[in-house]
């Protein structure tokens, strides 16, 4: 998963945003950060693609 390459590369407490057109992310992601540690900032759908942004866990 791409989301996890970038978590590994960033710093404790960075920002990383998604955006994802498989309707699967919807369950995915907040799965990926509550089991990981990370926080799910935001979520929202605009034009049939997902957006997710995500904070590093510090």
């Amino acid at each position: 998963m791409l989301l996890h390459n970038a978590i590994r590369d960033a710093a404790p407490g960075d920002l990383i945003a998604v955006r994802a057109t498989d309707p699967t992310t919807r369950r995915d992601i907040p799965q990926f950060c509550h089991f990981l540690g990370h926080e799910l900032v935001d979520e929202c759908e605009e034009g049939g693609e997902l957006h997710f942004l995500v904070r590093k866990a510090l």
